[in-house]
């Protein structure tokens, strides 16, 4: 059965977004910043030719500078909240701007914009944490015109699909020197191969198995999620987080 059929049936499904391992995707998003910022990619290198280019390593001070969170929902909340505890100013984007404007935004950040904004957002961001669902609507949203508005020396953190992002033109940015570097959890294609070699092999990317949401003593978030569902419907009552199949998740 296609999703589209499902839409067209009485099934219902849910899913554990906003709800799931949250906060350890989030420390892993801090993670890659921190990666890049403090130039830990040259100490592989280093090590693999056995000479210390000190140089290279130019680290970055975290305070002051700002985070774009593309993708403010569950994830995106965690991972503002903890850049702010860190002195990053943070901004992001999502579907829908508040009702209230910035007058209700979320803990740490000073402004969330809709997609016609993301451009703009990025422009002032010295790092981008990609955290959005994939969609119709966001599939290669960070495309070529995205990464030719970051700042220069930018830091891009994908935790949510690997087709948001358009490779081609991310290995264009980041072999242009335009990124400082990609810490990457995700890739196109991850669950039938294993990434492109020549984004695997770049120095300036940092490629995972799509193991951010993994933490010791933090796996059953998902499963109470469920429960409550499971207890709601039997008593007849709404349920959380029902996909919407005509907006994508």
């Amino acid at each position: 059965m296609r999703l589209g059929d499902l839409w067209e049936s009485d099934v219902v499904v849910t899913t554990s977004r906003g709800h799931g391992n949250t906060l350890p995707i989030a420390e892993y998003v801090l993670a890659g910043i921190f990666y890049f910022a403090k130039g830990l990619n040259q100490a592989g290198v280093d090590r693999s030719r056995g000479a210390f280019a000190h140089s290279a390593y130019a680290p970055r001070l975290l305070a002051g500078k700002t985070v774009c969170v593309v993708g403010v929902g569950g994830i995106g909340r965690d991972v503002g909240r903890l850049c702010a505890a860190l002195g990053l100013e943070v901004v992001g984007t999502r579907r829908h701007k508040p009702e209230n404007g910035e007058t209700d935004l979320p803990e740490g950040f000073s402004r969330i914009g809709g997609p016609e904004d993301l451009h703009a957002l990025l422009a002032r961001s010295d790092f981008v944490a990609i955290c959005c669902q994939l969609t119709p609507e966001t599939e290669r949203l960070i495309d070529r015109a995205a990464f030719n508005a970051m700042k220069p020396g930018a830091v891009l953190v994908n935790i949510a699909r690997g087709e948001i992002v358009d490779e081609q033109a991310l290995l264009e940015a980041l072999d242009s020197g335009h990124l400082r570097g990609a810490a990457l959890d995700v890739y196109v294609g991850e669950f039938e191969h294993v990434p492109e070699e020549r984004l695997w092999s770049n120095p300036r990317t940092l490629i995972t198995p799509h193991t951010s949401g993994g933490a010791d003593g933090y796996g059953a978030r998902s499963l109470d999620v469920f429960c409550e569902n499971l207890r709601a419907y039997l008593d007849g009552r709404p349920l959380k987080n029902v996909i919407d199949w005509k907006r994508g998740y």
